[in-house]
């Protein structure tokens, strides 16, 4: 360890966190209502914060400028550009109606507005894609603690994934939102740290064709156009689903906190995210001049060699800040899903009875953070698990969830085709794509000569066709004009009861 004020100050954060993260726990009192949704009663700075925390993440930091910086600004832009626009569009059209009807997970409202089967199937590919989510998080601090703590990379992420199921598993969603308001400043403050010193020391020098006005790169196939729209749609319209951005969504204390807390959550998002896909394009010609050659993240090369260690740790709490922050959302999220709608366990209503979903989804936490582990270990890569999360809701999901909401023929039948179908053509194109999103596809590749990397990204925009047209056929079929056909969206007191 080549300083030890990086060292402690991370010792100390990490210390930090913990100890909030448990202290939050006397706000939980034994309800899995306070454990998974805050009571319902998240106030708006802490609802825009804990959006954007959950928005922020390694991934849109650290993966961010390690895709910027070789594959140009819009690479690694499209992942802050695409998790603000997801904010954005929840807060225009789903935010208000899906915070009326006082749900606990997302998966309630395919149970509700379809049935209990549609539940469980949307159910199983959250967990799924939420599994590749939390990975990459902790991805980004195995790196760090072996950066910078001197550990192997294995224990870096044992040790993160650890810190984060103890505090989450302690105050619920509680927990998550006192620490993501916390984690979100440092983020918000090391971005400014971050461009403002390079750019007074060094200059922001951009290479020919690589800046935001290289348009090609959103235009031009072989310039990387097709991969960097399909980062910005997985993330924009397939994040729409999320469990950890809805969970956040209905713990807020109104509709219209809800959906003010998305626009500023989308606002911030881009705020904090751009200046890492700065800087990150002139961190070449930086190291180079410096005589660096990267072993790892671009960003933690600049760290090591070129940033001083006191704005350095600024820097390093911001990116390990932005993976804390959404590793606890995704752990409660998908744990809360695997006992709530998985196996079916309810809310008890009764006092002194016990409160079995808490202590399910407790119990999961465990279960859902090894798999995490697990997917860091195979795929040791930021932003690829960030999309690879995403495109499987922005495939299936997010069509019978806008269709529940907005069109009244809309079926079970039609949405069970469509998050069936439309997840199936995802999962077949990614075990036949040589590459996902750029990247090697080291997780589960089939060689084959029917596919190559040209046709990266364009999996990501045919499968939610493929999807809306199932649906929209299937419900077509299917619908009945029958009031006992239909199964209407109840209010907000009759999901309190359920």
């Amino acid at each position: 360890m080549e300083s030890p004020i990086l060292f402690w100050g991370i010792i100390l954060f990490l210390l930090g966190t913990l100890g909030i993260g448990v202290w939050a726990s006397k706000q939980v009192k034994g309800d899995s209502v306070n454990f998974l949704v805050a009571g319902r009663g998240l106030v708006l700075p802490l609802a825009a914060a804990t959006l954007m925390a959950q928005s922020v993440d390694s991934n849109a930091t650290l993966g961010n400028t390690d895709l910027s910086a070789t594959f140009g600004f819009w690479a690694g832009a499209s992942l802050p550009v695409g998790l603000a626009l997801c904010l954005f569009l929840t807060g225009l059209f789903y935010a208000k109606p899906l915070n009326r009807m006082g749900l606990i997970t997302l998966p309630d409202f395919y149970r509700v507005k379809y049935n209990r089967l549609t539940e469980f199937v949307a159910s199983i590919i959250m967990v799924l894609s939420f599994s590749f989510l939390l990975a990459g998080n902790l991805v980004a601090g195995g790196y760090l603690f072996q950066t910078f703590l001197g550990m192997s990379y294995f224990g870096g992420v044992t040790l993160i994934a650890t810190l984060v199921l103890v505090y989450t598993v302690c105050g619920g969603l509680f927990a998550v939102a006192y620490t993501d308001a916390i984690q979100v400043a440092i983020a918000f403050i090391g971005s400014l740290v971050l461009i403002g010193f390079i750019g007074m020391n060094f200059g922001l020098e951009i290479p020919a064709g690589m800046g935001p006005f290289a348009l090609e790169q959103l235009t031009a196939p072989e310039a990387g156009a097709a991969i960097n729209w399909a980062t910005i749609l997985a993330l924009g319209l397939g994040d729409i689903v999320a469990i950890d951005f809805m969970a956040r969504v209905f713990a807020a204390d109104s509709p219209e906190t809800a959906q003010r807390a998305c626009f500023i959550g989308s606002a911030g998002t881009l705020i904090i995210g751009i200046p890492f896909s700065i800087v990150a394009l002139s961190a070449g010609g930086i190291l180079e001049q410096a005589g660096v050659t990267p072993d790892g993240p671009v960003l933690f090369a600049l760290l090591q060699s070129v940033i001083p260690p006191v704005l350095g740790l600024i820097i390093i709490v911001a990116i390990m800040s932005a993976s804390l922050s959404t590793g606890d959302g995704a752990i409660l999220g998908t744990s809360s899903v695997i006992a709530h709608n998985v196996l079916g366990v309810r809310h008890a209503h009764e006092p002194g009875s016990g409160d079995r979903l808490l202590l399910i989804t407790r119990l999961m936490a465990v279960v859902i953070t090894v798999m995490g582990v697990f997917f860091a270990i195979q795929v040791p890569q930021t932003g690829v698990l960030l999309l690879l999360a995403f495109d499987l809701g922005f495939a299936g999901l997010i069509v019978p969830l806008t269709g529940g909401l907005f069109w009244p023929r809309s079926t079970w039948q039609g949405a069970l085709s469509c998050i069936v179908v439309g997840s199936a053509a995802r999962l077949i194109f990614f075990v036949l794509m040589p590459t996902m999103f750029g990247a090697d596809n080291t997780l589960l590749y089939i060689p084959n000569s029917l596919f190559t990397p040209a046709f990266d990204g364009f999996p990501t925009m045919i499968c939610p066709l493929i999807g809306l047209v199932v649906f929209v056929v299937v419900s077509h079929f299917t619908y009945k004009p029958l009031a006992a056909q239909q199964v209407p969206i109840p209010s907000s007191e009759e999901m309190r009861v359920r």
